[in-house]
């Protein structure tokens, strides 16, 4: 089965989709990061062009390990080296959303994303999982919220000033909407969940009763 989660930037993609995979027993699929991978080699080398950084990038995915608190963060592997935290400072956020706008970058990481989730059970998210990588995925999720709470949720997660995150969100919305490949926007057939105001764990809930719902319809 094939659970796909899309949305802006600060909907709770990330959290919502890892820890559901862990409840679920699926393998997590973050795309986001494989474009932050991308935009990462385009900081490190300005001279090559992005598309062909992305065909020849090798990125994987290693799962956390298992404590009595949980499970703990996967690691995220480029071209060999632990790029986990690299991946998530601003600059390589603002790398990432150029690039993301490349088609060729865009056709190159599709073609990676299709091979990872033909491995089994998935939860795959990102901002265009349902409508262009995986469109035939059994239950499509688009993760939402206000965009103020959206703001709130990121400058918490990265120690930052929510006036300057929202101003970096609202670009960044602005230009994955309005790109002309693979637009971020809600796929056919997608439930629509409008975070504000949930707490991760019933958004978790939420989802994993509509993926139950999935199994035995299917």
């Amino acid at each position: 089965m094939l659970i796909a989660i899309d949305g802006p930037a600060g909907a709770g993609k990330s959290t919502v989709a890892r820890a559901l995979a862990q409840r679920l027993g699926f393998t997590y699929l973050d795309s986001g990061a494989m474009y932050r991978c991308i935009g990462l080699l385009s900081l490190d080398s300005p001279d090559r062009e992005p598309a062909s950084l992305a065909r020849l990038a090798r990125i994987e995915f290693v799962a956390g390990a298992s404590s009595a608190q949980g499970s703990l963060a996967g690691k995220v592997l480029l071209d060999g080296r632990d790029v986990s935290d690299a991946i998530r400072t601003p600059e390589a956020s603002e790398a990432a959303s150029r690039v993301a706008a490349d088609p060729g970058v865009r056709e190159a990481l599709v073609t990676k994303q299709r091979e990872l989730i033909e491995s089994g059970d998935c939860v795959a998210e990102g901002r265009d999982i349902g409508t262009v990588v995986a469109p035939e995925a059994e239950l499509k999720i688009y993760l939402t919220a206000d965009p103020a709470e959206r703001a709130r949720r990121r400058a918490a997660e990265m120690g930052g000033d929510q006036a300057t995150v929202m101003a970096e969100q609202t670009l960044r919305d602005a230009r994955d909407s309005g790109r002309a490949h693979s637009p971020l926007e809600a796929a056919p057939g997608a439930v629509v969940l409008d975070t504000t105001g949930m707490s991760f764990e019933q958004v978790v809930e939420q989802i994993a009763g509509l993926a139950n719902a999935a199994r035995l319809s299917g």
